[in-house]
């Protein structure tokens, strides 16, 4: 944690710092800098853009306010239920290699933003199930429609066909339209990268996060009733197209455990993460809480020597 004297404004000593922030984020993986005294989005928009270049947010499996372009809301997710470990679009063929975040309102109750060391995780599960994912990979299978989860004009900025199917065909994202009008995707991706600037592996994916088993049982339940087995709103496999059982994802989530660290938001506070270093996740949380965030400095999994070629499949 860093705590900072922002006398001249905190856009101003983002800017002064920005050398040296990013300095300690490579070096630790990631950054709480208390005292800015954050307030609006406009003030935090200027802080993010001194920080990183920002993203537009594509393919998000979850609906987020835009307060400016490149900067959001936290996902829209249960308050009551934990966003599990995970790296920021980590299935997408441009992902953050920086997160960026702001605690304009801190809840009354929970609601961290815990982080977990990538490379220490990856030590820690087990070598069989590394193997298994370096070889494979892993499937992420998403169901788009108007009922629950991201739309597909939120995943994609836009509703037209044409559009979505040119986005998929660049972004080795097998697609299918149902007769409903939802649309059906599946990608293939990396389990495991290296980082771009130290060459460290990396476990750099969503596969417990975005799976059915983390879903509520009851939540799954009714949407299994409701969709079927393949109409859930997301969910991963092995790459090879193989089920990833309830144990597996237990396992992943246990390691994160043993790996994370979590510190209570207070409201003003700024966090910068390293994406392909560091995993984070929400805890659950009561009260209002307002975290602004953005994704910043665009990565490549071609800069990352992924262990499988990604595709669609």
């Amino acid at each position: 944690m860093l705590q900072a004297e922002a006398t001249g404004g905190a856009p101003r000593w983002a800017a002064e710092q920005r050398d040296a922030l990013r300095a300690l984020v490579a070096e630790h993986g990631s950054l709480l800098v208390r005292g800015l005294g954050l307030r609006d989005a406009a003030e935090t928009e200027a802080v993010f853009r001194h920080l990183g270049g920002l993203m537009t947010e594509r393919e998000a499996f979850a609906p987020r306010r835009s307060y400016a372009h490149g900067v959001y809301s936290s996902s829209k997710w249960p308050p009551n239920q934990p966003m599990c470990m995970h790296h920021e679009l980590s299935y997408a063929l441009q992902f953050p290699g920086l997160m960026l975040f702001a605690c304009l309102v801190a809840p009354t109750a929970g609601g961290a933003t815990p982080v977990a060391d990538s490379p220490a995780v990856l030590r820690a599960l087990p070598a069989e199930l590394v193997e298994r994912f370096e070889r494979v990979g892993w499937l992420l299978i998403r169901n788009y429609n108007d009922d629950i989860g991201a739309s597909i004009a939120g995943a994609f900025g836009t509703e037209d066909r044409s559009a979505v199917e040119s986005y998929c065909r660049a972004n080795a994202i097998r697609f299918e339209w149902q007769p409903d009008g939802a649309l059906r995707t599946w990608q293939r991706r990396s389990a495991v990268m290296a980082h771009p600037l130290t060459g460290r592996r990396c476990w750099f994916n969503q596969i417990a996060f975005l799976s059915e088993w983390t879903i509520e049982p009851e939540v799954r339940e009714y949407l299994v009733d409701l969709y079927g087995e393949d109409g859930l709103p997301f969910n991963t496999r092995f790459g090879d197209g193989d089920p990833i059982g309830a144990g597996v994802v237990q396992v992943i989530n246990q390691v994160y455990e043993a790996n994370t660290v979590r510190e209570p938001w207070q409201s003003g506070d700024l966090m910068l993460v390293d994406n392909i270093r560091t995993a984070h996740g929400r805890e659950p949380f009561q009260g209002p809480r307002e975290v602004l965030v953005a994704m910043a400095d665009a990565v490549h999994p071609a800069d990352c020597s992924p262990t499988i070629e990604v595709t669609g499949k």
